[in-house]
């Protein structure tokens, strides 16, 4: 009987040892380790990464020594003036940069889920000049308690890394992964000072116009350009002199100065129009197949300050949706050209 105990204690002591070998290697270093191994790895400096860190060379070298010592070899070559990083290193090296910069766009979700008093939104410069900012104190002025901020640009900004809470989007879409609420079509019709709209009365008079090109909307098939309106109107004229702006707003505001005759946008001319500094004399305008959208990240379209802005920011749209009245709209897939 004692010695069958004696072998079950050996047997025991056997087995602990063989799973806790297999087990060590799973086993994920410290994250302080991995962190100062990514930054070295980015600046192949460790003089570098400790400057990036706040700690000294020499709290960041004994880090990455400690996760060699986990890992059994080493990540790094130390030669005179600089390193270079092994294959584990090098194999290493992108999971871990990776690894946090997932981390760091999750942890900034989450705390953006926390604050209810700030509302990031961004949305094209045409757009943001030419609707939003005009408007912008209605909503202040209804929300006190939300601090609003924006970033008017075209690039396709990012939810999680970007910090945005909004998009104000225009294109064709898809918004995949996103929460997406389709607005108005938008239309293009020819605007001017009342000034020009008193010499140039026909829409045949436009062709002897000087003409402005807003180039923004050059990734729209099938085109939405000067050629595509006159023949809406049975004209079979293309041209191409001219001022071209790459931006729509620009475009709009050359024309304000009487520049000449600019192709608006709806939403980028509905102010102006309003105002009175522009007309539209020809009611015929060109349908566009893109649109613009609200988008947000899936599960925050509730968030108090998201449905704050979204309730104020359709009700605006419907403010505007007289301009629309006495056009006629004619897509422009259906618009055959010569």
């Amino acid at each position: 009987m004692s010695y069958r105990k004696a072998a079950y204690k050996r047997d025991f002591s056997f087995v602990q040892l063989s799973i806790t070998y297999v087990a060590m290697p799973d086993r994920l270093p410290p994250l302080t380790a991995l962190r100062a191994f990514d930054a070295a790895a980015r600046h192949m400096s460790f003089a570098k990464a400790a400057e990036e860190l706040n700690v000294t060379p020499a709290a960041l070298s004994f880090q990455i020594k400690s996760l060699e010592e986990h890992l059994g070899e080493p990540l790094f070559r130390r030669l005179n003036r600089a390193v270079e990083l092994t294959e584990a290193g090098r194999t290493l090296a992108p999971g871990a940069a990776e690894g946090f910069e997932i981390l760091g766009d999750a942890w900034r979700a989450t705390r953006r889920l926390q604050d209810n008093s700030t509302l990031t939104v961004t949305a094209g410069p045409a757009f943001t000049a030419k609707w939003l900012a005009p408007r912008l104190y209605e909503f202040a002025r209804a929300h006190p308690e939300i601090d609003l901020r924006f970033s008017a640009t075209l690039r396709m900004m990012d939810f999680d890394r970007d910090e945005v809470d909004v998009a104000i989007r225009f294109g064709l879409g898809p918004d995949e992964g996103l929460w997406s609420l389709p607005l108005r079509n938008e239309w293009l019709t020819p605007v001017m000072t009342p000034e020009l709209a008193e010499k140039y009365t026909t829409p045949e008079s436009l062709t002897e116009a000087p003409l402005l090109f807003d180039e923004s909307l050059h990734f729209i098939t099938p085109p939405c350009d000067w050629p595509a309106w006159f023949a809406s109107q049975g004209i079979d004229f293309a041209p191409s002199h001219g001022a071209h702006f790459s931006q729509a707003d620009h475009a709009v505001d050359a024309a304000l100065a009487g520049v000449g005759v600019a192709l608006g946008r709806r939403a980028v001319i509905v102010t102006d129009l309003h105002a009175g500094r522009l007309v539209a004399p020809f009611k015929t305008a060109i349908g566009i197949q893109g649109r613009f959208r609200f988008v947000c990240a899936k599960g925050t379209e509730d968030r108090p300050q998201i449905k704050a802005f979204r309730d104020w920011f359709m009700g605006e749209i419907e403010k505007t949706s007289y301009v629309s009245e006495g056009f006629e709209i004619i897509p422009v897939e259906e618009i055959s050209l010569k």
